[in-house]
This record gives structure tokens, sequence and C-alpha cells, in this order.
């Protein structure tokens, strides 16, 4: 029979336990960054682009909730890679007062890419409601002196890749038929996309290769070996990491450097490093 003392002494390592771990969650791993490096292949790549790096991030959230020391050193952390390509897949921002003015002060130092350097819009950057296109529209006249260019269904070239960049589903400006209308499907290319249910939708059926998105934080907090609980999405398959498509098209879905609740469990941030290769 389980004595007193030894039960009283079962809950306090039991309380203890959940201490540490919530600790854990709140004060370690949101800044744990992970340097995630891995191939991309893919079609028709020029051969002065084989062997070059893209520089995967998203879902950044300068504001309030996420510390912009921990920003600015993942900033730090990826200029030291020398990256020749960068792409940022959204929420730039979370919205507070004064969102603009911060978001100045910190992407004024963003890394930006040897080759050049590409963003799209996310959900947040769309301010209260995601239905704030005048934010949206600044927020985009601030970063783009950074050499950070934001494509908004639109297409860009970086040394012979073009990169179709899409806007935002949940603020309704997800266009992909003129966006697709632009790109050459006879040359390499890839496809930035926030939010990751949208490859489910119509608009992509003359596209083939990858599509890079963000959006889900992979959940921000993930049992061992079971889902993570709470997605953004309606498809609960697009957690994090890569996903095979129909008709010759891959997903790769980061986990994100910021976070909306100061938590994470399990699925740490993320920055992603790809080596160019050909498919």
């Amino acid at each position: 029979m389980l004595s007193r003392r030894r039960f009283l002494q079962s809950i306090g390592t039991s309380f203890g336990a959940a201490a540490a771990v919530g600790l854990y969650a709140w004060r370690v791993e949101p800044h744990w960054l992970e340097i995630v490096r891995r191939p991309l292949p893919i079609l028709r790549l020029p051969p002065a682009l084989a062997g070059r790096t893209l520089v995967h991030v998203s879902d950044i959230h300068v504001g309030p909730r996420v510390d912009d020391e921990y920003v600015l050193a993942t900033f730090r952390r990826i200029a030291d890679l020398r990256p020749d390509i960068v792409v940022l897949t959204g929420d730039f921002v979370s919205y507070h007062a004064d969102v603009l003015d911060h978001l100045a002060t910190v992407y004024r130092q963003f890394p930006t890419g040897r080759i050049g350097t590409v963003a799209i819009l996310g959900n947040h950057d769309y301010g209260p409601g995601w239905r704030h296109s005048e934010l949206a529209a600044r927020l985009v006249d601030i970063v783009q002196p950074f050499g950070i260019n934001v494509l908004r269904n639109q297409v860009c070239e970086l040394g012979g890749l073009q990169i179709v960049g899409l806007d935002d589903l949940w603020a309704d400006r997800f266009k992909p038929e003129p966006a697709f209308a632009q790109l050459d499907p006879q040359r390499a290319a890839i496809a930035l996309s926030h939010n990751p249910d949208t490859v489910d939708l119509t608009g992509w059926e003359h596209y083939e290769g990858w599509i890079l998105s963000g959006h889900t934080h992979g959940g921000q907090c993930k049992p061992p070996f079971l889902p993570p609980p709470l997605l953004p999405v309606r498809n609960g398959r697009y957690t994090a990491g890569e996903f095979e498509l129909t008709s010759n098209r891959r997903l790769y879905i980061s986990r994100g450097v910021g976070h909306l609740l100061h938590v994470r469990f399990n699925v740490r941030p993320e920055v992603t490093v790809f080596d160019l290769v050909p498919a």
C-alpha cells in the first residue's frame, strides 16, 4: 500500500516535473532556433545556381510578444551564413499600436541575399481581422528600401530562377491565376505562399515544383508522437516540413521564427537553409 509520505512525494515530483516543462516551454524553446539544412532539387535549375543557397525565413512576428534581441540575433545568424537568396514567407509583424515604427527599427537590419531577397505577406501583415490593406501597403513601402522585394501575386527573377510570390489567403488577396500567367513554365521556378491551405485550391494547374510556406508555426506545442492539437489550417496534414502533393508539386512548411503566444514545446523555431541542386 502506498504510504501517505510516498504519495505526497510522488505528487511533489509530478508538480516539479510539470513546472520544469512549463518553464522550458516558456523560457527556452521559443528562442532555441534550429538551422535546418537540406537540398532543394529544382527542375531546369540554371547551372550558375547549382550549389548556391536559399534561406527560407517565415513568421517572424515582430511585436510585443517576440523579443527584439532574439529576432536580431536570428538576423545575425542568417547573415553569417552568407546566403545567395533569402525568401520570407509572410507575417513580418504582429499588430500593435506602434507596429510600423517597430517594423522599421527591426527590419532595417534584415539580412539580404547576395543575389536578392524576396518576400510575401501573411495574414498578420494586414492588421486586425486581416482586412487593413492600407497597413499592408505601408509595410511594403517601409521594407522595400531595406532590400526586401515584396511580391503580391507577382513574379520576379533572381539569377535565372523565377519566384512566384502569392498574396495572403485569409486577407482574401490570394490570386494565383494572374501570378502564374506571368510565369514561363519552361524555366526554373519556385512559389511562395504563406498559408499551406492554398495548395489545395485551384490555380496551380500549370505549375510544377516547390511551394514554400509558413503560417502554422508547426503548431507551436506538440505532444510526443502525436499531432499538434491546434493548427490554423483546414487541412490538418499540413504541420511542418515536407509534403508530397499532386502533379509534381512539393510543399515545405517552415516552423517559423516567432510566435503568437510565448510558448513552444517540441516545435523549435526554424530557419531553413536550402542547397539548390538540379532535380
